[in-house]
């Protein structure tokens, strides 16, 4: 029998698995005390549900050695974001001798695993409460807008893509001031992410694509997502036909399938021949969207074959996740309440299979991705490498080849690694990301250009793919050197991997985080649920 394993956000109450020592000292506690305030009980939750359920538990400390309720902060969030940072630091990957989690933009912060207040979660249904747009740093002294979602307050406003950000609430010191991986003092940067993430209105001033000054003053508003920022077609003549289309986040099906089904159908009816799939800014979401736009994409050849493996933990395969029990789900489509402890994580109980969606049919596929394409962005990526011609452009990738399921605990929902994936071929372990044009990853490295706006032609990482449809070879370039409709190099003061390491850098900081690979796909039960 199956179920849908949807991601549903209930209010659960405090675990009641903690065991208590013989000892009533918590001094001489070799576990966790029933006693304590809200905030010892969720650390003590949050610990032992990664002890339990996280890919890397085995090299986690125990209870004693690791101290839970030793992080303080006055922000709950905070002490427990704390936390989780510790943990994540103790599982090494032997290829790098550093933590699976290393983070390099700002070590000691999880790259995975975080803390929820239920903000991400409402973003990825659809749902989002703040100004609507991202910034990124073109140069050190050049900021700029580098996507908008429609509806939203930027949105309504009439701000754009590569709009040129000359002043924040008056403030005209906006250079990137943590020039290689963190170092700096970061004044700048955090005023700029603290003003764009962290505050309730914002006043800028502009420069629009054709050098206008324009003023802007927003204030943050709920609106709904829609993660197709743009999709067009471009004949290229001699039968080169180029679907192109923007996808910036793996919103629930429920809000993403149709939108993904439109665009394709237009591919389909204009005889779209290559498909560009920009994912530079997607940091990921659901499982079970990534499976979709993999189903639309692959060769209608391929259906019925395997798409990718999913691996957890021997805890979670054995059966021993005591604490998994106490995650309840209301079954959306009216059958009994289930628990995730109920559920088959086995690898055989677990393998997808590819089912062709839709009729567009083409053999090749390019991907535009950069430091901030993650997760169920990667899934998807992979997921389709031995089926067809896959072609890299841009950056190097954030590497997440692992996700998880969400574990509500009191008022906040824990994200950490519970699996990872590998695709037919047995390919996974892309902890460094696709670096494009390095082996295994065929295409062209090269700038995010911020200077011109989605679906431009003369902008860079896309006149990267049009002149190679056109001629078969892409734009002569090599990392560093001036490259087709970039800035010129000796203008550039940072290098391809700087410029990827400062985006992901700001995108990152105060609770702006990456979302994931959430799984909210079908999962099977280890045995049938009257």
């Amino acid at each position: 029998m199956k179920k849908i394993f949807y991601v549903i956000i209930l209010f659960v109450g405090l675990i009641s698995a903690c065991k208590k020592s013989s000892s009533n000292n918590n001094n001489n506690l070799t576990g966790p005390s029933k006693v304590g305030t809200t905030l010892n009980l969720i650390q003590d939750s949050v610990y032992l549900y990664a002890k339990e359920d996280y890919l890397w538990f085995n090299a986690l400390p125990n209870y004693a050695t690791f101290k839970p309720r030793t992080f303080t902060n006055p922000s709950d969030k905070t002490a427990l974001t704390n936390e989780l940072n510790a943990l994540s630091q103790y599982a090494i990957n032997p290829a790098t001798n550093s933590p699976y989690e290393f983070y390099t933009p700002s070590p000691g912060q999880a790259k995975y695993s975080f803390i929820d207040d239920g903000t991400e979660t409402a973003a990825l249904n659809g749902t989002k409460g703040d100004f609507g747009f991202d910034v990124q740093y073109n140069n050190i002294n050049d900021l700029r807008i580098e996507f908008v979602y429609p509806g939203s307050p930027a949105g309504l406003a009439g701000l754009k893509r590569s709009y040129q950000i000359t002043s924040i609430n008056g403030n005209t010191n906006l250079s990137y001031d943590a020039k290689g991986y963190g170092s700096g003092t970061n004044t700048n940067l955090n005023y700029v992410s603290n003003a764009v993430y962290n505050s309730g209105t914002i006043t800028m001033t502009l420069l629009d694509a054709t050098g206008k000054t324009i003023n802007a003053s927003l204030s943050t508003s709920n609106y709904t997502v829609n993660p197709v920022l743009k999709d067009t077609v471009f004949n290229q003549g001699n039968g080169h036909i180029i679907g192109y289309v923007v996808f910036n986040s793996f919103t629930s099906s429920a809000n993403a399938t149709p939108l993904l089904n439109a665009v394709f159908s237009n591919f389909t009816s204009q005889g779209v021949t290559d498909l560009v799939v920009d994912l530079r800014y997607n940091g990921g979401g659901y499982v079970s969207t990534a499976e979709y736009l993999a189903n639309l994409i692959v060769p209608a050849s391929k259906n019925g074959t395997l798409m990718y493996n999913t691996y957890y933990n021997s805890n979670l395969v054995s059966g021993a996740d005591p604490l998994l029990k106490n995650q309840w789900r209301k079954d959306p489509s009216g059958g009994p309440d289930y628990n995730y402890g109920q559920f088959d994580y086995s690898v055989a109980g677990n393998a997808v299979n590819f089912s062709k969606a839709g009729s567009l049919n083409v053999s090749r596929v390019f991907f535009i991705i950069t430091g901030q394409t993650a997760s169920a962005s990667e899934l998807t990526i992979n997921n389709l490498r031995p089926e067809m011609d896959v072609q890299f452009v841009g950056g190097k990738s954030y590497g997440k080849p692992v996700g998880f399921f969400d574990i509500n605990i009191n008022k906040y929902i824990l994200y950490t690694p519970e699996f990872s994936v590998q695709n037919s071929a047995g390919q996974g372990g892309y902890y460094d990301g696709f670096n494009p044009g390095t082996t295994g990853y065929p295409g062209v490295n090269d700038f995010d250009d911020l200077t011109k706006d989605f679906g431009d032609p003369n902008e860079g990482l896309l006149a990267h793919i049009l002149t190679y449809v056109s001629t078969g070879i892409y734009s002569v370039h090599t990392q560093g050197t001036p490259s087709i409709n970039s800035l010129n190099a000796m203008q550039r003061s940072f290098s391809v991997q700087e410029a990827n390491t400062a985006a992901v850098h700001l995108s990152s900081m105060n609770d702006h985080k990456l979302v994931g690979m959430v799984a909210d796909r079908k999962l099977k039960f280890k045995k049938a649920i009257n």
